[in-house]
């Protein structure tokens, strides 16, 4: 019995912090653009090669 007044405040701490990292990540936008870096992946950066000459 006496494991349950440890466990109960340790489970409430560790809700709360989990709960306040993700609070944190979202007020600094890491889920503000999910699909850029899918895209980004695609974009070919590179100058496509001149057209060969006839």
């Amino acid at each position: 019995m006496n494991i349950i007044a440890i466990l109960i405040p340790v489970a409430l701490l560790l809700g709360a912090l989990g709960l306040a990292a993700f609070i944190w990540s979202i007020r600094t936008g890491q889920y503000d653009d999910l699909d850029g870096a899918a895209r980004r992946i695609l974009i070919d950066d590179d100058p496509a090669d001149p057209p060969a000459e006839q």
